[in-house]
């Protein structure tokens, strides 16, 4: 009978599952459902921190502390906005710098297309300019000739790059002669 009691009571626990008792008097459940254990383990009591007595100056401290008055708090929501204002306008200085730089792109790829372009062109009219045609047209069409050594007037002028003409030019075309083209 005792047997009987004792299956009864394994069967209860397990939930209709049958156990088995290993040598170290602990219940191998068979099934899914396991039963909870006979015994519930002992709790430590020195592993639990007891807190501390704080005094009341301190406790007097920390409630001070974590107290917000209006002026902080007034002063807090003016920080907040400074510093919300402040990346408002960071990121709109971002925005124009990015369309100000997408624009600079744009305007020296116009400009790098003209240069390419006026480059052809001079190119162009480079090619189609024939001076063996010129020099002929000027010879037999008008006239011209080549400049003999008596009409060449040379002169030193280290003072710049350029002449200043304060008169008009004679018909003749001479405005000075040399003592050796007098002779």
């Amino acid at each position: 009978m005792v047997a009987r009691e004792s299956y009864a009571s394994d069967r209860r626990q397990s939930g209709g599952y049958s156990s088995a008792r290993s040598k170290a008097g602990q219940a191998y459940m068979y099934g899914n459902v396991v039963a909870k254990p006979e015994y519930e383990p002992k709790k430590n009591r020195s592993s639990v921190k007891r807190r501390k007595k704080v005094s009341r100056q301190v406790q007097k401290n920390r409630n001070r502390a974590l107290h917000m008055n209006a002026a902080y708090v007034v002063f807090l929501t003016i920080a907040a906005t400074i510093v919300l204002l402040l990346c408002v306008n960071y990121v709109r200085l971002q925005s124009e710098l990015t369309k100000h730089s997408k624009n600079v792109t744009a305007l020296q790829e116009e400009l790098a297309d003209l240069k390419e372009e006026n480059t052809t062109k001079y190119n162009a009219v480079v090619d189609s300019v024939n001076l063996d045609e010129i020099r002929e047209k000027a010879i037999n069409q008008l006239g011209m000739t080549y400049a003999t050594p008596d009409q060449i007037v040379e002169y030193d002028n280290p003072a710049s790059d350029y002449v200043k003409q304060y008169e008009n030019i004679p018909e003749n075309g001479v405005l000075a002669q040399s003592d050796k083209n007098k002779k």
